[in-house]
């Protein structure tokens, strides 16, 4: 089986989980890092043992021994790090948010397709065993029709305006750094909403700090999402269905316990352990995309994403909440 190589744009916290997972994924290379600064890649290399480093990205996706880039840059960047990756001939993961906005990603979307080359937002929750036993609890409907969805992420971020939470020149905010968890898992149960409503409390610099947000679906099924970066939520998410609900225990987007109430019988617990995160999950399955042929995937697929994408368009536009490159 060929080995596939990877390459990670940026040196941050993710790339940093991203690089500590990687050894566990088999028939698979952090081959190279890139960096706005040598300095840090050559840093990150070494502490993770990755062969090469460059100090700059489009140095990075120029390698011509890389298969595949993982864009582990600040939002505001994942279009054009992700554009100049596909123009290099490169497989893409790019994390969440995918973009700033819809038409970012439509951007991203349409040069995959065109350039025929895999392309996937890491939504790395949805990899996770935990997800993944719920949506087989789902499909075998053992709670009945699903009605109601509540999630939510939020947790306590010191105060720092020049970063990332907080800069609206990154497209900082609770929003697009963790409400997109919540506003993924509603799309994976419901798909899109009919209706939007939501409200937002903004910080000093303008970006919102929390937020609420109420989807309405087709056959009167609701979901109730928050999230946050200045407080600490249960962040817990609950599946009510007509025979029964389901609980994921905290932190729901990584958790390690199903719990299923079916109406009048036993529960039905599921457990899992932590022996790897969705990071590793999420590149496995894109590498067995990859190597059978597919161009994109088929739990987090690129339209699902602009829809998501979409969905946190229009809210914002309902908070008037506009980032300074869209300006």
């Amino acid at each position: 089986m060929k080995i596939i190589n990877w390459g990670i744009i940026a040196t941050g916290h993710i790339a940093s989980r991203f690089a500590r997972e990687f050894p566990s994924v088999k028939n698979a290379r952090l081959y190279a890092v890139g960096s706005r600064k040598l300095s840090r890649a050559r840093s990150f290399a070494l502490k993770y043992n990755i062969p090469k480093y460059y100090g700059s990205y489009q140095s990075l996706v120029n390698d011509i021994d890389i298969d595949a880039v993982y864009v582990a840059t600040p939002h505001n960047l994942h279009r054009d790090n992700t554009i100049s990756a596909l123009k290099a001939g490169k497989s893409v993961l790019c994390e969440k948010p995918f973009a700033i906005n819809a038409l970012e990603a439509l951007d991203m979307v349409t040069l995959a397709r065109k350039k025929n080359l895999f392309l996937m937002e890491a939504m790395w929750a949805r990899f996770n065993p935990a997800l993944v036993k719920l949506q087989q609890i789902l499909g075998k409907r053992l709670i009945g029709e699903v009605l109601h969805l509540r999630a939510d992420f939020g947790f306590f971020a010191k105060y720092n305006p020049v970063h990332r939470l907080f800069n609206p020149y990154l497209g900082g905010g609770a929003l697009l750094d963790v409400g997109v968890y919540p506003l993924s898992l509603a799309s994976m149960i419901f798909g899109n909403p009919i209706n939007i409503k939501s409200a937002a409390a903004f910080g000093k610099t303008g970006v919102d700090e929390q937020n609420s947000i109420l989807l309405e679906y087709q056959k009167n099924k609701i979901a109730q999402l928050s999230s946050a970066i200045i407080l600490d939520t249960d962040r817990e998410a609950h599946i009510a269905g007509t025979k029964g609900s389901i609980k994921l225990d905290a932190s729901w987007h990584r958790s390690l316990k199903v719990t299923v109430m079916i109406r009048d019988k036993n529960d039905i617990i599921y457990e899992f352990d932590e022996k790897h995160n969705g990071l590793h999950h999420e590149v496995l399955h894109m590498m067995n995309c990859i190597r059978s042929g597919k161009k994109e995937s088929t739990i987090m697929s690129l339209d699902e994403s602009l829809s998501i994408m979409k969905t946190m368009d229009t809210i914002r536009a309902q908070w008037n909440l506009t980032y300074p490159m869209e300006k």
